[in-house]
């Protein structure tokens, strides 16, 4: 409850949710808005040049408590993220998503056809509210016409995190990233586990808490998690590494006994911890 990161307060303003846990002056109800653009960038600050700490895709919900300048301060509900959001990326009334996008990046069309203006590229856990459907397509409530094969149910998910997350390898690295065009080493975590149903939290940090502990690094197996101080990464196989790091710029695939020994020697100290996500 005292992570800064997950609390939905603003100097003496907070969420009607935490009246009686948390002390403030004033309590407020928030108000669900949806995000509107493929991605929309969490900023710490309501700022175009403050620190992206995470971003929210297509049809997530975010609740907002106040709004300040061209920014509106609030709480994402997928994974309880708080931070500022463009006014302009969020919109109210879309209703309830039942699908999600389950390829690496797809498009949405202006009409149910391949010929038809692309409307926007939406990435992979996008949510999709379909309102119509016609011959191989179907319609979002934004107005955007989605391949459907490119679309699963929510319920419907991938198996293994590892697969998923193999898909984004090349993409680049971007701190506080979230999508398709660019994630950090915890994003691309937080991605796969949703793939497969999973609810993850944002940061390396956070996400130490997931699973169960391995004890012997001897035993690691595709799907466990490694971690350093301030970042995270995937066993993908015997002596095999899958993380989006700042080294290559990138999600990379790289041998896990060069990667440790290249963290150590940039002075960022040897692992820390490794956790069996339970799948």
């Amino acid at each position: 409850m005292t992570d800064p990161r997950l609390l939905l307060v603003r100097g003496d303003l907070a969420a009607a949710n935490l009246e009686g846990l948390w002390p403030a002056s004033r309590y407020a109800r928030t108000t669900s808005m949806h995000v509107t653009t493929p991605s929309a960038s969490l900023k710490s600050a309501p700022d175009m040049l403050a620190e992206q700490a995470s971003q929210l895709l297509f049809g997530e919900t975010f609740e907002v408590l106040l709004e300040e300048q061209d920014y509106a301060f609030g709480q994402s509900e997928r994974d309880g993220y708080v931070g500022y959001v463009r006014k302009d990326a969020l919109s109210a009334g879309r209703g309830s998503p039942d699908h999600r996008v389950s390829v690496l990046r797809t498009f949405a069309f202006s009409e149910p056809s391949i010929k038809s203006t692309p409307v926007a590229a939406y990435s992979l856990n996008a949510l999709v509210t379909p309102t119509a459907s016609e011959g191989r397509f179907v319609k979002d409530a934004s107005g955007g016409w989605f391949i459907n094969a490119h679309l699963s149910r929510i319920g419907d998910f991938d198996d293994e995190p590892v697969a998923v997350a193999e898909r984004f390898v090349g993409v680049p690295y971007l701190w506080g990233g979230n999508d398709s065009l660019g994630l950090d080493c915890s994003g691309l975590v937080q991605q796969a586990m949703r793939a497969c149903g999973k609810a993850c939290p944002r940061d390396s940090d956070q996400q130490m808490a997931l699973g169960a502990p391995v004890s012997d690094p001897q035993s690691l197996r595709r799907g466990d998690l490694i971690f350093w101080k301030g970042h995270v990464g995937f066993i993908a196989g015997p002596n095999r590494l899958l993380h989006a790091n700042a080294h290559h710029m990138a999600v990379a695939l790289e041998a896990l006994d060069e990667a440790v020994q290249r963290i150590e020697d940039a002075g960022s100290g040897t692992p820390i911890a490794f956790r069996r996500p339970l799948i």
